[in-house]
């Protein structure tokens, strides 16, 4: 794959095409204007952009698809996204819509390294019984250490809570991890 510097916008614009391409085998500049919240100029020029890098095959009001290099580099593009946010979710314990956002942001600036050691400690987490850290600290007792609640069942510190009952604990209670 070629190493072609994105913006975050263009980023963003060729991740919806390839998620666009994956349900409709093709865009069209108004799915992506409504997918993304923004207006169809600024969608117009987008692809006038990605075209001219060779990441899409775009012609005024006709179909969109990714080039094979455009693909490729949508695909690497989804999979930060995805793992970030599988991170923030399992590992954090952060809810999915706010995971969601969050590897949004965060897809666009995590070097590869980093990502690669994101996924690593994800991957060593879900597989190492009782989810112990490399330090020999279950992360979820160190979450507790911190709790003002010392419970042993508080769903705000306990990562084998649903994210339904850490969010229901934050909002209905007065509960306030340590600072």
């Amino acid at each position: 794959m070629a190493d072609i510097e994105l913006s975050a916008a263009l980023e963003d614009y060729l991740e919806r095409i390839y998620l666009i391409e994956r349900k409709k085998h093709a865009a069209r500049a108004k799915d992506i204007a409504m997918a993304l919240g923004v207006r169809a100029s600024s969608v117009t020029s987008a692809l006038r952009n990605l075209s001219a890098l060779g990441l899409v095959n775009y012609t005024p009001y006709d179909l969109i698809t990714l080039t094979e290099t455009g693909t490729a580099m949508a695909k690497e593009i989804f999979g930060r996204h995805t793992a970030l946010r599988s991170f923030l979710e399992k590992v954090l314990g952060v809810d999915a819509e706010e995971a969601d956002r969050t590897a949004c942001k965060m897809e666009h600036t995590v070097s590869k390294t980093v990502m690669e050691r994101f996924r690593k400690y994800a991957d060593y987490v879900e597989r190492c019984p009782g989810g112990t850290a490399a330090a020999g600290t279950d992360f979820s007792q160190f979450v507790a250490q911190n709790c003002s609640n010392k419970t042993k069942d508080c769903p705000y510190c306990s990562l084998s809570a649903s994210a339904e009952d850490r969010k229901s604990t934050r909002l209905n209670s007065s509960h306030q991890p340590l600072s």
